[in-house]
């Protein structure tokens, strides 16, 4: 599932052709997403021009001229994608948007997991119920240290909960606790005030460089121009177990919990 810095990617990669465009028709070709588009989806958005484009967590925010928000997840496979508006269609096609300047965007979406819907900001928040942004200023040791007290979670729970921090899913919750040192397992409140400052630091430090290599393809994720991401490149410990440690040339191991795997270093992260 695409995380914030590949929904982030997404979104500077569509802002050029899509901010300040009008929405000249809509077309769903099936309605059946993880929400059944609404009926008159394509009404609402018919006409409307896209004032900017912005992102909360894993959700990208179109905001139309009337005031209203149009929310897109991504969900497992779900790809968007702005091209020229005679192009080829392809299988999983399922929402396609045809702009003021001759472009199509074009939403696939293989396993219909994602998300559309148009609404206030307020009837947005009630879909999203987001915590707070990891590169925002809120994001702070003080509030991660309230957040990780009286709960028996696995730091890694606690860090994926979007309640509690908006954004980030298996592959950068594996990386910012490798980098941090602490392991995936480790119940949150045995954590230091220590442990947490060097957690909130690596949230930044990584998120900030996988925006940097523009995220990261594993599979289905390209960002709106159909171009993969690299910071796969560089992973630490996602995907590698087995393989040597950048640090202590342990190998990296992987463990199930909660039918998610967690990838660490069992010398480096405690």
């Amino acid at each position: 599932m695409p995380e914030l810095p590949e929904v982030e990617t997404v979104r500077r990669s569509l802002e050029p052709f899509l901010k300040g465009v009008a929405i000249r028709t809509v077309a769903i070709r099936e309605p059946r997403l993880r929400r059944p588009v609404a009926d008159n989806f394509a009404e609402l958005l018919t006409g409307r021009t896209i004032a900017k484009l912005g992102r909360r967590g894993k959700y990208l925010y179109l905001y139309l001229d009337d005031g209203n928000i149009w929310l897109i997840h991504l969900g497992m496979t779900g790809q968007l994608l702005v091209e020229e508006s005679a192009g080829e269609l392809l299988p999983h096609d399922h929402v396609l948007v045809f702009l003021g300047n001759g472009r199509r965007l074009r939403y696939n979406d293989p396993r219909r997991f994602g998300l559309m819907t148009i609404g206030t900001a307020a009837e947005i928040d009630e879909v999203t119920a987001l915590g707070v942004e990891p590169l925002g200023r809120a994001f702070t040791s003080r509030y991660l240290w309230e957040k990780t007290r009286g709960t028996r979670r696995t730091i890694k729970d606690v860090l994926m909960d979007q309640r509690v921090v908006a954004g980030i899913g298996n592959i950068y919750a594996s990386e910012l606790l490798f980098r941090a040192g602490v392991q995936p397992s480790r119940i949150a409140t045995t954590l230091t005030p220590a442990a947490v400052e060097r957690l909130v630091e690596a949230t930044k430090a990584v998120l900030r460089e996988a925006i940097r290599h523009r995220g990261s393809s594993i599979s289905d994720y390209r960002d709106g121009e159909g171009k993969r991401g690299g910071f796969q490149d560089r992973f630490r410990v996602y995907d590698r177990e087995g393989q040597p440690c950048s640090k202590c040339q342990s190998r990296i191991r992987r463990e199930i919990r909660g039918g998610r795997s967690a990838f660490f270093c069992p010398r480096c992260q405690r």
